[in-house]
């Protein structure tokens, strides 16, 4: 049977332009954008609110918070993701890459110790349907950890991989230049004293210089061989840039200062900045704002990484204190990072895609997602 909805008087944001117009659907399908309003056909009104592509997100560690709620909570793994892509949704994100963290700077993290637990439940709920986003995943990195790749090589081969990242947070560079941000970090996090605080410093020095450079170079032969996209997480010198363009990584992402960001943009990266560093003007970690690199034209994409809502805040942020133009604000979280990803079939409003459609209403200055829709059924 055929399921047709028609959404009309929408301001309609394509791939290049905004208009007061129409969009139809036919079984999760755009089969027809028309300027105007509908006439003729039993249609929902959208009262003149924006109707955007449906956001895709590549890097959010938001599965780990519903996972431990709180210090010393471990929430049920079934109800922790489906409270997750609740929230994503809610958001406005109709396509998710969740960010796993594949090894870590601390042995006994909450994130090494729910990793399995965390893909079974992405992987039991998309097999049952019961999701309202798109799941795949995204494997972070990190390459000082012992074992990473051994937990590489245990989800490589799963069909929701699709991304990759780089990771190297040891303290005196890249995210952690300023050791004494490390020190807050991890003091704030973990409950470090002084003495533990030093001694662990001191494991994640000798980490990096015993396997960094081994794991890289074998991890980038693996998604070379499986055709996976890669990032480099935090880069921060020109160095750092031009070593990942010379290994065929395509994304710098978080990069920590202008002299990276610019880099990238010569070397034919694409520059993915954090949605919440972009919203509240500044890193939390002391390191280059977002919104100065999306002043000089370097941003690319940008992720929510820790605040779902970020994503549709930090368009419109950027079209109201920047002048960005809403279609080329919208990519950047819509169509940029679907092509990354190899997503053709999704991330522009255009004939032939599938119908995962937000519309947005402003509310003074703060967008509202009023309702999502995936592949044409609505899930918000």
């Amino acid at each position: 049977m055929k399921r047709e909805i028609v959404l009309t008087n929408a301001q309609v944001i394509t791939r290049n332009e905004l208009f007061r117009g129409t969009v139809r659907v036919m079984n999760g399908i755009i089969t027809g954008i028309d300027r105007g309003k509908s006439v003729g056909l039993p249609s929902i009104d959208l009262e003149g609110d924006y109707l955007l592509p449906g956001l895709v997100e590549l890097h959010t560690d938001n599965l780990e918070k519903h996972f431990v709620p709180r210090p010393g909570v471990r929430w049920p793994s079934m109800a922790a993701m489906l409270s997750h892509d609740a929230s994503i949704v809610a958001a406005g994100i109709t396509t998710v890459f969740d960010a796993l963290a594949i090894g870590d700077s601390f042995e006994n993290s909450t994130r090494l110790r729910d990793l399995k637990e965390m893909v079974e439940a992405i992987e039991g709920a998309q097999e049952k349907g019961i999701l309202r986003a798109d799941h795949f995943l995204h494997l972070r990195c990190e390459i000082g950890y012992p074992q990473v790749l051994d937990l590489f090589e245990s989800f490589v081969n799963d069909a929701l991989v699709k991304f990759t990242s780089l990771m190297d947070h040891t303290p005196g560079q890249r995210q952690f230049t300023r050791i004494e941000k490390f020190h807050q970090y991890y003091q704030g996090k973990y409950g470090f004293t002084q003495a533990e605080m030093e001694k662990f410093v001191q494991q994640r020095l000798e980490n990096q210089v015993k396997y960094a450079r081994k794991h890289r170079g074998a991890l980038l032969e693996v998604c070379r061989r499986l055709g996976l996209p890669v990032a480099s997480h935090d880069d921060t010198t020109a160095d750092h840039v031009i070593e990942a363009a010379s290994e065929g990584i395509v994304v710098s992402e978080f990069p920590t200062t202008t002299e990276a960001a610019q880099t990238a943009r010569r070397l034919g990266l694409n520059v993915l900045v954090g949605g919440p560093n972009l919203v509240l003007g500044g890193s939390h970690s002391g390191n280059v704002s977002a919104l100065e690199l999306a002043q000089l034209h370097l941003v690319d994409v940008f992720s929510s990484d820790y605040v779902p809502g970020s994503l549709i805040q930090g368009v419109f942020l950027m079209h109201q204190q920047l002048e960005v133009p809403l279609p080329e604000a919208v990519a950047k979280i819509t169509i940029n990072p679907a092509q990354i990803a190899s997503l053709a079939d999704r991330g522009t409003i255009q004939l032939g895609n599938r119908a995962d459609l937000i519309r947005v209403k402003l509310d003074r200055s703060i967008p509202v997602i009023r309702n999502v829709w995936r592949s044409g059924q609505i899930v918000f």
